[in-house]
């Protein structure tokens, strides 16, 4: 695991066509250093795959802004402040897969667990159904579903050691943890980098196995960290 010096080198390697895994819940959460150093990398043809499609102009919204997403799967596209996203998909820009947010969250934790595929019964019978194969488990129609595997995971947490585990704060923990484990390269951005064995065992939900390089990006409370 390295410790990056800042968050340009945390994200250098970073290819035209990747598919980034973006944690947060809004702004709790959010890497927005992580997502502001590879916008600055100026790759192009991104898939990203987000809880939600941007608030106001900064993090996510600044990357679609700039033009360097061509698709973006999430559940929650339209938001009060979601005018960027809104915006370059009503013009054409952007390509959108929504997928409802229990959806989203297992086939993320499917491809981090190695898991092919699973049924659910969550969008039997709309739009998000279609084109999908469907099965009747115990009486119930349920619908496939596919993994979700990231070229490179972009993550929040509160406090890292020098070997990559993480701890998060409250409710920016939403979908690090999952996301950490099922993209080739996760990269953390955290308020501090404490000695190894500062931390509680029992607080640590990232291990270190699933986390390949950290960053330190202090933030003020307000911002949701």
């Amino acid at each position: 695991m390295e410790v990056a010096a800042d968050p340009d080198e945390a994200v250098r390697g970073v290819a035209d066509g990747a598919t980034v895994l973006i944690g947060g819940f809004g702004l709790a959460g959010h890497p927005i250093a992580l997502i502001d150093a590879l916008r600055r990398t100026g790759v192009r043809d991104l898939t990203v795959v987000s809880n939600n499609a941007g608030n106001g102009t900064t993090g996510l919204a600044a990357l679609l802004a700039a033009g360097m997403v061509r698709k973006i799967i999430c559940s929650f596209p339209r938001q009060v402040d979601s005018f960027v996203f809104d915006r370059l998909y009503r013009g054409g820009k952007i390509e959108l897969e929504v997928a409802p947010q229990g959806n989203l969250a297992e086939r993320i934790r499917a491809a981090g667990a190695g898991i092919g595929a699973f049924y659910t019964p969550t969008g039997v019978g709309t739009l998000l159904a279609e084109g999908k194969e469907t099965r009747v488990i115990e009486g119930r129609e349920h619908v496939l579903e596919l993994p979700i595997r990231g070229d490179v995971a972009l993550i929040r947490a509160h406090r890292a050691d020098r070997m990559g585990n993480l701890v998060y704060r409250k409710t920016a923990r939403n979908f690090g943890p999952v996301m950490a484990t099922a993209a080739a390269l996760t990269v953390a951005e955290v308020e501090e980098v404490v000695p190894t064995g500062t931390l509680d065992p029992e607080t640590v939900v990232t291990p270190s196995i699933h986390v390949d390089r950290v960053v330190v990006a202090r933030r003020d409370a307000k911002e949701g960290s």
